[in-house]
């Protein structure tokens, strides 16, 4: 009875160092056995693993991709404009032994503060051998690969690879806005009087043309309606000549006749004339038959006044 009462607090401390000695390897993580600092084992897949209980320790790290954002950082590109610009890294464990080698009993948080300051140099080297305008472009994927390609280089010591980098945020400091906003809208402005002024200058040339063509196609139909209007006048008087050469004494008749309708126009029209006066010397010519004689409605003057008399005030002399 006494000896069973001995050995089963043996068991159970024997049960106890056995359980100790076992440890499970999860998928997510990686494994190291320590003894004494010392690295014995490192396990990276999964399953059951063993080490000597109260002797050896097990220390793990996280085996998935890891994140990592930085402060804002200030930089100064190439053309002197100053800019503060962060960044956001992911990054992963790939050599457990030089990773623990390098941080320590720290670990990630080690590891995290050690990466910030490699990413924050390659971020001052590469964007500081561009001009901002890069830096501030939508399409800033071949600065974001020499960030990441060169921290890549630095973060190797660590055990560590470098997956991706990217510029989350690439603005100007809050003292310089004002001064950069004001900058630019001066150029806007700038680009905006120049195109009101090239406008201005195409609208002159264009209404100049305009003016140009009118003044020619007024010319032009000038020129034809006159050319026009002149071989239909020539074509007129030649109408007229063919017509008055068949009957001469018919071309007369009319001709008196617009004469007469010219001159008595006027319902204040005077004549003061001699009876026998050529004027009216069809109506008085055989050819005016059937018209009444002159001769019988003006009385015949006296001798003496065979000249017409002198033009009165407001009565025209007319012949």
């Amino acid at each position: 009875m006494k000896r069973t009462a001995m050995i089963l607090p043996v068991l159970v401390v024997l049960g106890a160092l056995g359980i100790s000695a076992l440890f499970v390897v999860d998928e997510r993580e990686n494994v190291l056995v320590l003894q004494f600092g010392q690295v014995k084992q490192v396990r990276t897949e999964p399953g059951l693993g063993y080490k000597i209980p109260l002797i050896q320790e097990v220390v793990r790290y996280d085996a998935r991709i890891l994140g990592l954002q930085s402060q804002p950082l200030e930089i100064t590109p190439l053309d002197d404009r100053r800019l503060v610009v962060d960044a956001f890294m992911r990054w992963r464990i790939v050599n457990v032994v030089d990773f623990r080698e390098a941080v320590g009993i720290e670990g990630v948080m080690a590891a995290q503060g050690r990466l910030e300051r490699i990413l924050n140099a390659a971020i001052r080297e590469v964007l500081g051998a561009v001009p901002s305008g890069a830096v501030l472009s939508e399409d800033r994927t071949v600065l974001m690969n020499r960030i990441r390609d060169l921290a890549r280089r630095q973060a190797a010591t660590l055990g560590v690879e470098v997956i991706d980098v990217r510029l989350t945020r690439t603005d100007l400091p809050e003292q310089n806005l004002e001064a950069t906003f004001a900058r630019m809208r001066a150029e806007r402005e700038r680009e905006a009087a120049d195109e009101i002024a090239r406008g201005n200058e195409a609208a002159q040339r264009v209404r100049a043309l305009a003016d140009r063509t009118v003044v020619e196609l007024v010319s032009s139909a000038r020129r034809e309606s006159e050319i026009i209007r002149g071989e239909a006048d020539a074509r007129r008087n030649a109408i007229y000549a063919d017509a008055f050469g068949l009957d001469p004494e018919f071309f007369s008749f009319t001709r008196s006749l617009t004469s007469y309708e010219r001159a008595m126009k006027s319902e204040n029209t005077s004549m003061v004339m001699r009876p026998d006066s050529e004027f009216f010397s069809y109506l008085r010519s055989a050819g005016g038959a059937g018209l009444p004689d002159m001769s019988t409605i003006l009385p015949e003057l006296p001798e003496e006044q065979d000249e017409p008399a002198s033009e009165t005030p407001g009565e025209p002399l007319l012949q």
